[in-house]
């Protein structure tokens, strides 16, 4: 069984609770994780795989054979990620241009969701650019949305003027020029998530519809591990970081997945009851056994 996880101490949990269900575990190596998605979601190239929550959506609603095994592999709040360099502010996103570094980017869908639901933000209106395809074959950009030149860097032209925000997460770029286009973004991500009961999700884990008939003991035995890996580093708090099981997930995936369809990222809507009946159905198990 063929495992990539971008957490070490998630591989050091999930590898040896596989290994004593009977499987012979493989970890493989992708750096940065989410290159591993595309191999993952088409071809069933690797068996359990650290997934964006979005990649998720798209694959389920492109009818591939990707399953939720519900564990937070990274949470984090998202309204900082939208930046400007000069004077603008969110309530400018309208007639000017923004990049995201691909339309189904999980930064970008939580962002953008902000910008229809707190700031009435028509996308529409925006000139918006990508420099990235999907991972999901068969998902394609929407028509109002236009690809950047081959060989363009998001963080090249956020810096050089070409575009005036820029949505970017870990490939923000250092420069003290650059502020967030939301006023105190860090204390409107707080409020906006203590209102939720959630804080935005951005990769969970997926396992292959193969992997779970195939591998099923040690699927389960490696969800425990890293379940229980996951209760025991959660800080106190009014809101998880990295929510545990079905229902710990539902109000994150919920969410997710309205932004996702009203954005054009995933072709039809995908309830959450579907991926939970899908999961256990696949490992024949109860909601119950995975936290439902």
């Amino acid at each position: 069984m063929k495992l990539v996880l971008g957490r070490d101490d998630l591989a050091a949990a999930a590898l040896p609770a596989a290994r004593e269900a009977g499987s012979e575990p493989e970890r493989v190596a992708v750096t940065p994780v989410h290159k591993a998605s595309r191999g993952f979601v088409n071809t069933s190239d690797v068996d359990l795989c650290e997934v964006a929550i979005v990649t998720v959506l798209q694959a389920v609603a492109h009818g591939k054979p990707v399953l939720l095994l519900p564990l937070t592999a990274l949470g984090r709040q998202q309204h900082q990620t939208l930046v400007t360099l000069g004077n603008l502010s969110v309530a400018d996103v309208e007639g000017h241009s923004v990049g995201v570094r691909a339309w189904s980017q999980t930064t970008g869908v939580w962002m953008r969701g902000f910008l229809t639901e707190q700031y009435g933000v028509d996308l529409r209106k925006a000139d918006w650019t990508t420099y990235e395809g999907h991972h999901v074959e068969g998902a394609e950009d929407p028509s109002w949305v236009k690809r950047a030149p081959r060989g363009a860097k998001l963080p090249v032209d956020f810096l050089e003027g070409r575009i005036d925000f820029g949505i970017m997460g870990n490939e923000l770029p250092s420069d003290d020029r650059i502020r967030t286009a939301v006023h105190d973004a860090h204390t409107v991500a707080e409020q906006w998530s203590k209102a939720q009961g959630f804080i935005p999700v951005n990769h969970v884990i997926g396992i292959s519809e193969a992997a779970a008939a195939e591998h099923s003991a040690a699927v389960l035995a490696a969800y425990d591990g890293m379940r229980m890996l996951l209760t025991a580093q959660e800080e106190a708090g009014p809101v998880p970081l990295h929510p545990v099981g079905f229902e710990a997930l539902r109000g994150a995936f919920t969410k997710a997945a309205a932004y996702a369809l009203e954005q054009d990222v995933i072709p039809r809507a995908v309830d959450y009851d579907e991926l939970v009946e899908r999961s256990c159905a696949a490992l024949g198990v109860p909601p119950a056994r995975l936290g439902g």
